[in-house]
């Protein structure tokens, strides 16, 4: 990377944090709740739960299975930086910082490698200065799909390598950042999966179907998703037993957006329907040039013409689906629906505009392309005045996040499918009794672990105020017990008889059989990779060893 290259990379990255370095959380639709999970999280984690799944402190003290099927990625990170002795809100804080200046220099990365200095630098900046990113960023607050951004170029990147390198690390690395890309945010991942896929078919096309390439190339996709496995498989299929489909069932009915809003939208701190969901100035110039560059590619026998031909069908498709004449396909793939609003395709289009930006300039003459590159990163600033601050910022000690939180910080779609959607009040104990005589002491409480010692007087139906889900079980001096979460006057949390005697009861969450095959296989991914690596750092040596003989 050149020192100039680095130098405004490093500034225009910077501005668009800024606002993050102001005391106190930017106040966004969903980052306090983001915090109120990564404490949950980061509680599973000093408990010993290394991938948690459950938090208890959510749903006003019933606790909630959201962890499960929430990208883990964001956590883990926030809490490093919470065990390094951050705040919960700063370690939050960093976590988006990473996700705008990762994307920056990930995009300036991969671009760089086949395009040059000046059309890299240029995608970058369009790619991290898209106003959707920074309503993700200031005002929806989506923590996931901010840090998502980061990785798709890096895949790429290493995608790139393998391909005209050939060497056995890249699919190692490559793999590794296929599964960072998952982990961070499962929506993002999926919509752009399409083109990642496309691109190695593109990347094999090239290499004339060289069996190495084909072979390395399906190994990355294999271990990427091997590695993410113990998040993706729960997830994709223990989805049945939440309100999932039909939460979102129906609920992108309403929410399309009208063309002219992709051309222009005021900026607005408001909910869905109100804040800008503009392309941007600068990327619908990247689009509209697109034929041209195409047809100079093209003319030119270089081979990108159909790079830049396959990112302006994504483009226009993607636009297609958030206008309400897609509805008929809308209305057709239930996993389309899960997205709920259709201009999350925004987050496809912030790519492909970023990358044809990016092509534009590799294709304009050299005597007019700086001209061109500094008008278009004036309107790129311009355009971005109003977008790269924060509508104030909430002052929380971490002790409000870390206790009992009034919310399941989702929109039901997570809750079992057997409870309410909301509980909207706090129970009054852990353990009570609904029915008969019983001396109830609590011995110890963590996450996943709840142990009381009870004297029951006569035959007494206990409520257990925790959530049911699969994973839970109820045991009475060490034999299991029938619980039963579908009581009409209790639904959703697990209740359970005890005859007359003394109890050492424990409510215990476990790994189901899914769970824990999915773990068993990133497990076993993860040491083939430490394995990868300590081979490839065996044969450098031996290679040092060779020759400084």
């Amino acid at each position: 990377m050149k020192i100039r290259s680095l130098i405004l990379l490093s500034i225009f990255g910077l501005i668009s944090v800024f606002a993050l370095f102001n005391p106190g959380l930017p106040i966004t639709h969903d980052g306090q709740d983001h915090v109120a999970r990564i404490a949950n999280f980061y509680s599973n984690l000093q408990e010993g739960n290394i991938i948690p799944r459950w938090a208890g402190n959510l749903n006003w003290g019933y606790g909630h299975p959201i962890l499960e099927f929430l990208y883990p990625l964001p956590s883990y990170i926030a809490s490093l930086f919470h065990f390094l002795g951050f705040s919960l809100t700063d370690s939050v804080k960093i976590v988006f910082g990473l996700g705008m200046v990762l994307s920056l220099f990930f995009m300036y990365l991969w671009l760089s490698s086949f395009l040059g200095e000046i059309p890299a630098v240029l995608g970058a900046i369009l790619y991290t200065y898209a106003p959707y990113r920074f309503v993700d960023l200031y005002v929806r607050g989506d923590i996931g799909e901010n840090l998502a951004f980061a990785f798709v170029p890096l895949t790429l990147y290493f995608l790139y390598k393998l391909h005209k390198d050939q060497e056995y690390k890249y699919s190692i690395f490559g793999a590794i950042s296929l599964a960072l890309l998952i982990l961070s945010h499962n929506a993002v991942s999926l919509m752009l999966m399409p083109f990642i896929l496309a691109y190695c078919f593109y990347l094999i096309w090239l290499s004339k179907f060289n069996k190495y390439l084909i072979f390395n190339t399906l190994f990355l996709i294999l271990i990427g998703f091997s590695l993410s496995a113990f998040f993706w498989i729960p997830g994709l299929f223990e989805g049945k037993y939440t309100l999932r489909n039909i939460v979102t069932a129906g609920s992108y009915i309403g929410r399309f957006v009208s063309f002219k809003d992709l051309l222009y939208g005021p900026w607005s701190y408001g909910g869905s329907g109100q804040f800008t969901v503009q392309i941007g100035i600068a990327s619908w110039i990247s689009l509209f040039t697109s034929p041209f560059v195409f047809y100079y590619l093209r003319k030119k026998d270089n081979k990108n013409y159909i790079l830049v031909f396959s990112l302006t069908m994504f483009t226009f498709f993607a636009t297609f689906l958030m206008l309400d004449q897609s509805n008929f396909i809308w209305s057709r793939f239930i996993l389309l629906q899960n997205f709920q609003f259709p201009w999350r395709f925004l987050a496809v289009t912030v790519f492909t505009t970023s990358v044809l930006g990016a092509y534009l300039i590799s294709a304009v003459p050299n005597k007019f392309k700086k001209i061109i590159f500094v008008l278009l990163l004036l309107i790129i600033l311009l355009q971005s005045e109003d977008y790269i601050k924060a509508n104030g910022y909430l002052q929380n000690p971490d002790k409000f996040f870390t206790g009992v939180y009034n919310s399941t910080t989702d929109t039901g779609e997570s809750a079992p499918v057997w409870s309410v959607r909301f509980m909207e009040k706090r129970p009054k104990a852990h353990l009570e009794v609904i029915d008969g005589n019983a001396q109830i002491k609590e011995l110890k409480r963590t996450t996943t672990y709840h142990k009381y010692s009870i004297n029951v007087i006569n035959k007494t139906l206990f409520e257990e105020n925790t959530l049911y889900f699969p994973g839970w079980e109820i045991k009475a001096n060490g034999i299991p017990q029938n619980i039963e979460f579908q009581n009409k006057d209790y639904r959703g949390v697990m209740t359970f008889h005890l005859n007359k005697g003394s109890y050492i009861v424990e409510a215990i969450y476990k790994e189901t059989k899914l769970r824990l095959f999915s773990d068993i296989i990133s497990f076993v991914s993860i040491g083939y990779i430490i394995g990868g690596i300590f081979s490839i750092w065996v044969l450098k040596t031996k290679k040092r060893s060779i020759i400084s003989r």
